[in-house]
């Protein structure tokens, strides 16, 4: 029950706070946050159908990521409860922070399905700011918590864009 909570804690101060918190408080404090057409126009459909399948997409990686913190990690998403383990299998094979790229995920499909350019600013700051505390926080952090084996694994896997191939510890 106590692993239950920690990561229901996790969950809800940090992408609860990015993907639901802030864009609402977005959206209704900037009454102009949406571009504005018809709602049965073709390009809201395909707006909107992107936006489903942004969201579909980000909500699966980011339920696979979190397991496999728990699981894999035996630690959460939370810099205050980090993981254990070095958690490099399932999408963490192809690029370094699909947890972030999940809530990227999430973040896009809301601007989208919403026609909303105030969560597709929203979206980029949130990748700006994640991708300069990975530099200057995280990846150091891994590695004095990992070592060599971060090391290697930084040196195989790409931060943001994805390899092709799995990448294969040997």
């Amino acid at each position: 029950m106590l692993t239950f909570l920690r990561h229901l804690l996790s969950i809800l101060l940090l992408p609860v706070l990015a993907v639901v918190v802030v864009p609402y408080w977005l959206v209704t404090t900037f009454a102009d946050g949406y571009i504005y057409w018809s709602d049965g126009s073709f390009i809201v459909l395909l707006f909107r159908s992107l936006g489903v399948l942004f969201l579909v997409v980000g909500l699966g990686l980011f339920i696979w990521c979190v397991s496999l913190f728990a699981k894999v990690g035996e630690g959460t998403l939370a810099p205050w409860d980090p993981t254990r383990n070095l958690v490099a299998v399932g999408p963490y094979r192809f690029v370094r922070n699909p947890m972030i790229s999940s809530v990227a995920f999430l973040l896009i499909g809301q601007a989208l399905f919403r026609v909303s350019w105030v969560i597709g600013i929203w979206a980029g700051v949130f990748m700006i700011i994640n991708h300069v505390y990975f530099i200057f926080s995280e990846e150091p952090g891994l590695e004095k918590r990992f070592g060599e084996s971060y090391r290697i694994y930084k040196e195989n896997v790409p931060r943001w864009i994805p390899r092709l191939r799995p990448w294969a510890d040997k």
